[in-house]
């Protein structure tokens, strides 16, 4: 059992901690509380879990919210707060945060053109950046079980718009898998191996690990 050398990490058509970006928008307490489209406790375990993977392989990360500064609404989660303690957040009063000046040349500075995006909701705050960075040239990646809508016919429509300009649909452990990629990157086996754990999927990787 012997893996082939790894591939360029930048080159790689794969996700990578090298060639990719992650964005989230709007997490906020009015958004995940009018989610309808899943579980929001799930909702909040997973988005968690997708920042804190994105900190893990050291990912640059651009967060954004809206109409905090405004007094209209709060700041994001706690738990997605602690998880970005480390990173600034772009405040904006757009709906589509490609509009606002100060998230886009946050975007650009990170020279990714890869961008891992999750937001609230998916039928807006998702849908309107991910079809102009598409239009741009950005390879969308959309972490589908992190991201929800006001009800379940919204969110899947959004998804399917997405999809159709070309967007591509990942899931939590599959952002966690692509950007692991080898058991032999032993440095951040076991931070992979807690995500698993603070999401719910400990079983499935437990054994995988064991055998490998």
């Amino acid at each position: 059992m012997t893996s082939e050398p790894i591939r360029d990490p930048k080159k790689d058509h794969l996700l990578t901690p090298q060639n990719s970006a992650f964005i989230v928008i709007d997490y906020q307490p009015v958004q995940v509380n009018s989610i309808a489209s899943m579980d929001r406790q799930l909702l909040v375990n997973n988005i968690v879990g997708a920042a804190k993977a994105a900190v893990v392989y050291g990912l640059p990360i651009v967060h954004s919210t809206v109409n905090v500064k405004t007094g209209l609404n709060k700041p994001p989660i706690p738990q997605l707060r602690k998880a970005l303690e480390k990173y600034p957040t772009y405040d904006r009063t757009s709906i589509n945060s490609w509009e606002d000046v100060e998230f886009r040349k946050a975007v650009e500075e990170t020279g990714r053109k890869k961008l891992i995006m999750t937001a609230l909701w998916t039928e807006a705050c998702l849908t309107f950046p991910a079809l102009d960075a598409l239009k741009e040239g950005y390879e969308v990646y959309v972490v589908v079980d992190a991201v929800g809508g006001t009800s379940v016919a919204a969110h899947e429509a959004a998804l399917r718009r997405i999809e159709q300009a070309g967007g591509q649909m990942i899931s939590v452990p599959q952002l966690f898998c692509e950007l692991q990629r080898d058991w032999r990157r032993a440095e951040t086996v076991p931070a992979f191996m807690n995500l698993f754990v603070e999401t719910g999927g400990t079983a499935g990787i437990q054994f995988a690990y064991d055998k490998g």
